[in-house]
């Protein structure tokens, strides 16, 4: 017997080195070592042996099979490292190759509007700002004047945060103002800035969302008045919209942080269902703004008999419903792709004046 093991043991490592790909070392192992298997056919035979030559050959059968059993798993292992790399190299994608048209990624129409709002106020001499979006009560509410038994400070409109260490109620922001708030500290005017951002307010419908995006505008110097703002208004509505002889009116409104306020109407008309924007006669409300209440410009460290200036804000997936023809603002924050490859854009819409302003 123990002849035969040794030229089993011999064939079968033989085997197992031979083996070229892992399905032809899985036959190997199943020769030897399977059910029906040489060396396992072997040791079928040791219940006939005397009890010493049972033990001699036992030993030696536990010998072959750790001997065929180790070759194996290092055999495997060789097999296994070069079925990886080549199916890495079968798999291997160049990245300087165009991308299919299929596969392309499309602009979210939110990116793309605020990329819009940019270009227009950047061309008018505002720069950008941005904050955080979890705010203090200071910067959400008080330096905007808005006090303490305000409806908007109640928990049915504004997520709540657990305390800072210090005590201070904390918010995710209901508006972008806090940012207008923490630039109006930490700049001395002349001041001229666009603050594009996520707000949070607790409220979900067709017009309505947890979050939001907002656009605010804000400058503040020596010599700004309400004429400056509506010629500004007027401008951005324009050249947002496309429309050359877009007409805009101003109704008289109330906000804590601007006095006085007033509420910005562009014209459309409403027929057959259809909303179309122009010198139509109809009216449409799309931003509130105002001059810079005092209190707040106190607030925040300037002298309110010196300085002044505007503020406005206006919700950022309105004015995308309005242009593209969104109806639901609830689909901007579905994640469907039917949806984005629809109403998105694509990477070469670059948003300027010289060139236009998406489609």
């Amino acid at each position: 017997m123990l002849g035969e093991l040794d030229s089993l043991t011999t064939g079968a490592l033989q085997r197992v080195e031979a083996a070229s790909d892992l399905a032809a070392l899985d036959a190997a192992r199943v020769d030897a070592l399977g059910k029906k298997g040489s060396i396992t056919e072997l040791m079928k035979k040791l219940g006939g042996l005397s009890p010493e030559e049972r033990k001699e050959a036992g030993q030696a059968l536990n010998v072959a099979k750790e001997r065929v059993a180790a070759a194996i798993d290092a055999r495997q292992t060789i097999l296994k490292g070069a079925a990886l790399n080549a199916r890495l190299v079968a798999e291997r994608v160049d990245v300087t190759l165009p991308v299919a048209p299929e596969t392309q990624g499309r602009i979210h129409p939110i990116s793309q509007t605020i990329d819009e709002l940019v270009a227009i106020f950047a061309d008018m001499g505002f720069t950008v700002a941005e904050g955080p979006d979890v705010e203090d009560d200071f910067h959400n509410f008080g330096a905007l004047n808005i006090p303490p038994e305000h409806p908007a400070r109640q928990m049915h409109d504004t997520f709540y945060l657990p305390p800072a260490p210090d005590g201070q109620n904390r918010v995710l922001r209901t508006h972008t103002s806090p940012v207008q708030v923490r630039t109006m500290l930490s700049t001395k005017p002349p001041i001229r800035i666009i603050v594009p951002g996520r707000t949070f307010r607790s409220d979900y419908d067709q017009t309505h969302t947890p979050m939001f995006h907002q656009v605010e505008g804000l400058v503040i110097d020596e010599a700004t008045h309400m004429g400056h703002l509506r010629g500004t208004i007027l401008e951005f509505a324009r050249a947002f919209f496309k429309i050359d002889d877009l007409p805009i009116r101003f109704r008289p409104s109330f906000f804590p942080f601007t006095e006085p306020s007033a509420e910005v109407d562009i014209g459309c008309r409403r027929s057959g269902g259809e909303l179309v924007l122009g010198p139509h006669g109809d009216w449409l409300e799309i931003l509130g703004c105002g001059m810079v209440h005092p209190k707040v410009l106190e607030s925040c460290g300037i002298d309110s008999t010196k300085y002044q200036g505007f503020a406005f804000g206006m919700g950022i997936e309105r004015i995308a419903m309005l242009k593209y023809g969104i109806p639901d603002l609830r689909t901007f924050f579905d994640a469907d792709l039917r949806w984005l490859r629809h109403y998105g854009f694509s990477i070469l819409e670059q948003p300027d004046l010289a060139t236009g302003l998406g489609r």
